[in-house]
């Protein structure tokens, strides 16, 4: 039986490494000169793959780890440290502008139609971060059970973030700059403190503390 407090830990570290707000004014200019209904299916679809993404490592992170002779510990303390990187660039804006560098090169390569794959999907959506986050999490859900309330965990983020580029016109008008860069460096600092338990218990479990 799975705790309240692992789930609700597994709902925030991952909302906050996709970080809904943040992707949808890249959103937005990704799919500039589109109609409502064009940005509704590369929304949809990239986060369906983003989805298939983040549950296939859900499901064989762990055994990926194994077979590369990678303790638990050790990778909690290397995500750990990954994603207090990733904090710290969302406190002081530059996640942001890596972001839209991204952006700007799909547009340029890939074209409109190749979107929803690159770079929403990879990287903007499960990126190296989600990625981590999730294999982390996944060894707190060992019990198949556990492992398919992590997966609805991880659905339920990204239908959250699916919904949140669906209204990405009106989200953004509504935070405008000053709202996003609050709930941002807001969000960044929630990170970091989940980057740091995961932290202390890598240590913990590599050294059987």
């Amino acid at each position: 039986m799975i705790h309240l407090d692992l789930l609700i830990n597994a709902l925030t570290t991952i909302l906050v490494t996709i970080d809904p707000p943040g992707l949808a004014p890249i959103f937005l200019s990704l799919t500039m000169g589109m109609t409502r209904t064009e940005r509704f299916q590369v929304a949809l679809r990239g986060s369906l793959i983003a989805f298939g993404i983040l549950a296939a490592f859900a499901l064989f992170g762990n055994s990926l780890l194994g077979l590369l002779g990678i303790s638990i510990g050790a990778f909690r303390i290397a995500g750990g440290v990954l994603l207090f990187w990733i904090a710290f660039e969302m406190i002081f804006e530059r996640r942001q502008e890596r972001k839209e560098k991204t952006g700007e090169v799909a547009i340029t390569q890939d074209h409109i139609r190749n979107i929803s794959v690159f770079p929403l999907a990879l990287p903007l959506i499960a990126g190296p971060g989600a990625i981590s986050a999730v294999i982390l999490l996944s060894g707190s859900f060992a019990q198949p059970v556990q492992r398919l309330e992590l997966i609805t965990v991880i659905g339920v983020c990204v239908g959250i973030l699916f919904c949140a580029l669906v209204i990405a016109e009106r989200l953004d008008r509504f935070l405008g700059a000053t709202g996003r860069a609050i709930l941002t460096r807001l969000l960044g600092v929630i990170l970091a403190a989940l980057a740091v338990q995961f932290v202390v218990d890598g240590v913990k479990s590599a050294f059987a503390i």
